[in-house]
């Protein structure tokens, strides 16, 4: 009889957002109507830039005629010239430098963390964040790479962990021990901090010096405002040698509900004299048929002049709510950190409480939700997230709720 794969079945408990979708249902359970304010997942509420919706449109009515009607796409494992043309564009204007056959386009930067695992032997030893977006570590167990998992600590015994505490800035540090996988987020999830070059140099040089290849999330680049913050790894002068960059347009464009992202191998970077861009592009052949076509119109559409003022409107008006949220949470007393160059909030839980503890205290005091730290890993414990993409209106009334429950 064939087995299941052994490492699944050690996977804790269940995926963070269910756990917390639950514990909402039975709390509405026993409060049916209550009016919830949902500062957990961080799903977009803006609609989409009026540019991406006619782009789309027009594309759709593309579909609707023989002559302009697409099937499978056959350029570049399922991406058309005009995005990755678009993407290089932008890039440009970061003053960096991206040939359009490094760039991948796909359905979102969730899938590539975990799918570009499939590049690199079984034995690679993977470094993470602690806390750590979930993904990055249950892929890499799904894969076999983390080794058993210890309930006693919530950590699996083959991961490097990377402290991203108080006293690192909530930032990893290169580590003494060697990894050869390394995650990293920056702005990051969950915590909100944004690594400075200064320490993106330190990461491209310890990646360049043990061989290793750095996975760079750049999901919410879009938020970043502060100088000396860059929105790129390949800001660092040979980054391109050791990392690939993902970025998505979930939250720069609203796409969460659309689903098109895109990642970047440089074909520069190589590992046992392999070039990974050729690994990746022949994967992608394989098991992957691309975006539609429909959705790419829209993308190309949001990094147009227009879609970047668009969907930038967007992009501050979040940035806005964390405003409101960090202003509001520091003035009720509260120890917060994040909500500056990213959509998130770490916000410090009351001594008396841990994670989840403050989680069932906002839910049933304030009917606020969030996103318990400890859900993120051990190093976690002690904090909760909060997403700024709600309503200007709920940012603040959530404020006040919350306010109104120490009294």
């Amino acid at each position: 009889m064939i087995e299941v794969n052994p490492s699944f079945l050690q996977l804790p408990g269940g995926y963070l957002f269910p756990e917390v979708a639950r514990r909402v249902e039975a709390f509405l359970a026993d409060r049916p109507g209550e009016r919830l304010i949902r500062l957990g997942i961080g799903d977009v509420t803006r609609p989409l830039a009026p540019c991406v919706v006619e782009a789309m449109e027009a594309a759709c009515r593309e579909m609707g005629r023989k002559e302009t009607f697409r099937g499978y796409c056959e350029e570049a494992n399922g991406s058309y010239g005009f995005l990755r043309a678009a993407i290089a564009a932008s890039y440009r204007e970061e003053g960096i430098a991206v040939a359009e056959d490094e760039i991948f386009v796909s359905d979102g930067s969730k899938s590539d963390c975990a799918n570009l695992g499939e590049l690199f032997a079984p034995e690679a030893v993977v470094a993470v964040c602690d806390p750590v977006y979930p993904v990055y570590v249950d892929s890499s167990a799904i894969a076999g790479r983390a080794g058993r998992y210890d309930p006693a600590t919530g950590r699996w015994d083959r991961l490097v962990y990377l402290p991203c505490t108080r006293e690192t800035g909530f930032l990893p540090r290169p580590p003494r021990a060697r990894a050869d996988l390394i995650y990293l987020c920056s702005p990051n999830n969950p915590t909100g901090a944004a690594a400075d070059l200064e320490l993106l140099r330190a990461w491209v040089d310890y990646a360049n010096g043990q061989g290793s290849v750095l996975l760079f999330d750049g999901a919410y680049e879009a938020f970043v405002t502060s100088p000396g913050v860059p929105r790129s790894i390949y800001a660092v002068p040979g980054a391109e040698a050791c990392a690939i960059e993902l970025r998505s347009f979930s939250k720069s464009a609203g796409f969460t509900g659309v689903r098109c992202s895109y990642l970047v191998v440089p074909r520069a970077l190589k590992r046992g004299g392999v070039s990974l861009n050729a690994l990746w592009a022949r994967r992608q052949s394989t098991k992957f048929n691309g975006v539609a076509y429909i959705v790419q119109r829209g993308a190309e559409a949001a990094l147009s002049p227009r879609g970047r003022r668009e969907t930038g409107e967007a992009v501050a008006y979040y940035r806005r709510n964390a405003q409101i949220l960090r202003a509001g949470l520091a003035g009720a007393g509260f120890i917060v950190h994040g909500g500056v160059d990213a959509p998130y909030l770490w916000v410090e839980t009351p001594p008396e409480l841990d994670s989840w503890g403050f989680f069932d205290w906002l839910l049933r005091r304030s009917g606020v939700v969030c996103t318990p730290g400890v859900g993120f890993g051990p190093a976690g414990e002690g904090y909760v997230r909060l997403a700024a993409f709600g309503d200007a209106e709920a940012a603040e009334e959530a404020v006040g709720r919350i306010r109104q429950a120490l009294l």
